[in-house]
């Protein structure tokens, strides 16, 4: 990319991004902001392909590939952006001729010259060190296993979860002090996200969401847990001699966390909790279980009624469990679903449940606060689903390559054409983006900052796995379709991703077009 062509990038991103700011703010003006919800998601989706293109020019700076990689992902972005606004009528067409003109055409010299290659991370030496560490013990323990997880549904081998503890991979987002290895630096985070991506690579269920669990967790216990919940549990997690779930959504609320029934009633020296929750993912293998509840009967106050409490229950296999103690019932039933198997996600019903007043977070001073402490969880929870999302897209892209590169269509190797290649190359330069914009992203977040950039990139990236998986398929041919390539196995994973850790409507239309308001 010449320097002129920079200029124009940087140009029409600041462009696209004050249009996009001004139709924002002029909803918000209007009190439309909550019901224009096309606009509004239109706009959210937008701004947060935009995220990833200044990481993109700084990672160009690295060398003439990589400025190959920034220039193919940046034209093709401000391209598909200002089509998007065109087509919803959103920016004035003079505004942007500029993307449609010649200038921001992608050459077959640019495409010849990534479709095979995104390049490299540029990792410092001591993060690469943690990449290949968990590169290799996802080849060889969990790779190997993963396609038979999948295909029969089968729970998580202790093998696998011995492993990562062993390498302490369940600490690594759990302060020094309370037995992890984090320093809470950008490094720090960046780490968990690197170990996140090779272990996505090989499974998103059976390796990348496993280190999620104690993140969600801990995160929320750092946030209001005290000192001696801190010191009680955090070790445990960090270890692995602990494992746990979060046990927020309902079926009657899905995303609407503010309105969930199910309830916390005081009672002598603790709470009883009744009620049902879904997609608590774990929950049968944890042994203990992050529940939001009510502590407030007023449902008036919505998310300031709200407690966070840590339930004990007995380790369990399979796809359905059972426990009673004082008095009270826990009952899971795994939930079926297309992919992201192995960890099982259930529905967990909470009958007259006893919790000590010690598992309330925060004790005394958490009632009430749950909401925000499980929205502490799920901040670094969203940046992590961005790097599984990462790893997922990661593996797709290569067995695209690999197929592509040995597979002969009407005479010729699959890779030679113009139109695979043109594919393989824009896969390249999305992973890259995804990758460099996650990385970028954990920085902003270890100095308390990014909040909203880290719900962005989450929706982002997750939307770019489920568009890359879907292409490598695609390239697969009918073997694509087939469960004996593992590509299946990728789309469909990819495909929950927009789901979970804050859906994609729910963070565009709540958080996202929210925070852009508020700029």
């Amino acid at each position: 990319m010449t320097e002129t062509l920079f200029n124009h990038v940087r140009s029409v991103l600041g462009l696209l991004n004050e249009n996009i700011q001004e139709q924002i703010s002029r909803l918000e003006g209007s009190g439309r902001l909550e019901h224009a919800q096309v606009e509004s998601y239109q706009l959210s989706t937008c701004a947060s392909a935009l995220l990833a293109i200044p990481t993109m020019l700084a990672y160009a700076d690295h060398g003439e590939h990589e400025r190959a990689v920034a220039t193919v992902f940046c034209l093709q972005t401000l391209r598909e952006t200002a089509a998007n606004l065109l087509t919803s009528g959103l920016i004035d067409p003079a505004a942007v001729q500029i993307v449609f003109s010649d200038q921001f055409q992608v050459s077959d010299s640019l495409i010849d010259t990534i479709a095979l290659n995104p390049g490299p991370a540029h990792l410092s030496p001591d993060l690469e060190l943690v990449a290949e560490t968990f590169r290799r013990v996802a080849n060889e323990k969990i790779a190997p296993l993963a396609d038979d997880i999948h295909r029969n549904n089968l729970d998580i081998p202790e093998a696998i979860i011995n492993q990562l503890a062993q390498m302490g991979a369940f600490g690594l987002s759990i302060p020094e002090e309370f037995g992890g290895s984090s320093n809470e630096t950008a490094d720090d985070l960046i780490a968990m996200l690197v170990a996140t991506e090779e272990l996505s690579r090989a499974s998103l269920g059976a390796g990348g969401s496993l280190i999620t669990r104690p993140e969600i967790l801990a995160k929320a216990i750092l946030a209001g847990g005290t000192e001696e919940q801190k010191q009680r549990f955090l070790p445990a997690l960090a270890t692995g001699e602990l494992m746990g779930a979060v046990a927020v959504t309902e079926p009657d609320f899905g995303s609407d966390v503010a309105n969930i029934a199910t309830t916390a009633t005081p009672v002598d020296g603790g709470w009883r909790i009744n009620g049902t929750k879904t997609w608590c993912t774990f929950a049968g293998r944890a042994e203990i279980l992050a529940v939001l509840a009510r502590t407030d009967p007023d449902r008036r106050l919505g998310h300031r009624g709200l407690s966070l409490f840590l339930v004990d229950k007995p380790r369990a296999d399979g796809e359905s469990f059972r426990s009673e103690s004082n008095g009270g019932v826990i009952e899971g039933r795994a939930i079926a679903t297309l992919g992201y198997r192995g960890m099982h996600s259930f529905e967990v019903s909470f009958d007259n449940v006893f919790v000590p007043a010690a598992q309330l977070v925060g004790e005394a001073s958490g009632q009430g606060r749950g909401f925000y402490l499980q929205m502490a969880g799920f901040e670094n929870g969203r940046i992590q689903t961005a790097a599984r999302a990462v790893g997922v897209m990661g593996a797709a892209y290569d067995a695209a390559c690999a197929y592509a590169s040995t597979r002969s269509v009407f005479g010729q190797p699959l890779v030679d054409y113009r139109l695979s290649r043109a594919k393989l190359a824009r896969m390249a330069a999305t992973l890259q983006a995804s990758r460099q914009v996650t990385y970028a992203t954990a920085g902003l977040l270890a100095q308390h900052q990014g909040s909203l950039e880290a719900s962005m990139a989450k929706a982002y990236t997750c939307r770019a796995a489920e568009w890359i998986t879907r292409e490598a398929m695609q390239l697969h041919g009918g073997m694509g379709y087939a469960e004996e390539y593992p590509v299946s196995r990728y789309f469909v994973d990819a495909r929950v991703l927009s789901i979970f850790e804050g859906a994609e409507e729910t963070l565009a239309l709540k958080v996202i077009a929210r925070g852009l308001a508020r700029r």
